[in-house]
């Protein structure tokens, strides 16, 4: 076994934390205890670039258990926990290789050492161990038959390369599933997201303008946590429709121009590029502050800002304070990366154990069944989907009902009508 951790000395209290998450997680936990009696990933050599946090570290030892054999590293520099990263290597036997606020060489250096396990399957958060495997290590795509995807913004990457035939192996969007994209980023992006600005900057949202660009799920669940704590929020779109549920919601709506001149705080969470840029700069309040809850830290304008600036201070822990030429102060969080897991311990464990459910499930699956796809992407199997939120429920104390006889035949009739 290899590893590249910060220190190896932290796995102690790495344990500690995984545990407390682990008390969180009942259905991967059920999962894992039927992956230690069947083996259903028996053989199996999986590449697998996720954010290395504590629940994470529960997914890993869940396939392990299962008879995998993984090789983790990080899907952003910024996000891994270095004490888990240590626990998993010296506790769980997994190769990972992950260091906090590695630099862009290292965090490459990483993702080709995790695929030196020469994988047959990936599991991915933003897809780019699938396009390091497409485009650098082609050598190792024949023995690849399937992977799985974590993020929307990893989704939208990969049916862009099936789009263009280029995409050399079928892939399960775990992103896609109910149970995940409902959940996870709706409820764990929103309360994380405001964790990481919080702890980042000690703010009070009370009282002030927030702007939230972007309301696909992620955005849904953090403009409802900041109208929560009391805050005035103003949703920007670029869709329509989105924009309309937005306005229904009971939220502002307006184009970043005019966002850009009243907003407080903002937060892009939209998978695209450049959404704030250098006319929202320039346009902004004095003390202004900026952060980014998409995948990538593509989302506000980093080489602008720093164009237009005359100088620069890290003010506090993941702070960074921008002078302009106009002489007003914009304060940037963690970097432009993902401010939920830079600045904070990303999402609630609960949550993610229905996420990292899916990918488990997903991986048993398409290990089983990847000779009968093609090379697309496709959804998580609604039977999978549906499992998942009954053991949750489970879980969680909560009974539902289910259709009588007569129910079943009405639903499925089409002449008793009125």
């Amino acid at each position: 076994m290899d590893y590249d951790v910060k220190d190896i000395n932290l796995a102690d209290k790495g344990r500690l934390r995984v545990e407390w998450a682990r008390r969180e997680m009942p259905v991967l936990n059920a999962i894992r205890e039927r992956f230690e009696k069947e083996k259903p990933l028996k053989g199996l050599r999986l590449a697998a670039c996720l954010h290395v946090t504590t629940e994470t570290a529960v997914l890993a030892a869940t396939l392990k258990a299962g008879g995998a054999t993984v090789n983790l590293c990080a899907s952003n520099p910024l996000s891994t926990q270095d004490d888990v990263a240590a626990y998993l290597a010296k506790h769980e036997g997994i190769s990972t290789f992950a260091i906090k606020g590695e630099d862009g060489d290292t965090y490459y250096k990483h993702i080709n050492q995790a695929l030196d396990v020469k994988p047959q399957m990936t599991m991915d958060d933003g897809a780019d161990i699938v396009f390091t495997l497409h485009t650098r290590r082609q050598e190792l795509l024949p023995a690849v038959f399937a992977g799985t995807e974590e993020t929307t913004t990893g989704v939208i990457r990969l049916k862009a390369m099936a789009n263009d035939g280029v995409l050399k192996y079928p892939i399960i969007a775990v992103n896609d599933a109910q149970t995940k994209f409902m959940f996870d980023n709706r409820y764990g992006t929103g309360q994380s997201t405001m964790d990481g600005i919080l702890r980042a900057t000690n703010r009070l949202m009370s009282g002030s303008i927030f702007v939230v660009a972007g309301y696909g799920w992620c955005g849904r669940g953090l403009a409802m946590r900041a109208r929560g704590l009391g805050a005035r929020v103003i949703v920007t779109e670029v869709d329509p429709l989105r924009g309309l549920e937005a306005l229904m919601d009971g939220y502002e709506v307006l184009p970043m121009s005019e966002a850009a001149k009243i907003g407080d705080i903002f937060c892009t969470l939209t998978g695209d590029i450049n959404v704030i840029r250098e006319e929202h700069f320039v346009a902004m309040k004095d003390g202004a502050i900026l952060s980014n809850s998409g995948h990538f830290n593509v989302e506000i304008d980093i080489d602008s800002l720093n164009r237009i600036s005359t100088a620069q201070r890290p003010i506090r822990d993941f702070v960074q304070e921008y002078t302009l030429k106009n002489g007003k102060h914009i304060y940037l969080l963690a970097e432009g990366r993902l401010v939920n897991l830079a600045a904070a311990e990303g999402h609630p464990s609960a949550v993610m154990d229905m996420s990292f459910a899916n990918q488990a499930l997903a991986a048993e699956f398409i290990s089983k069944n990847h000779n009968k796809f093609q090379k697309q992407v496709y959804p998580v199997p609604a039977e999978i989907d549906k499992e998942i939120a009954r053991l949750k429920l489970t879980a969680m104390g909560v009974a539902i009902d289910t259709l009588t006889p007569e129910q079943q035949k009405y639903l499925a009739s089409y002449d008793l009508g009125t």
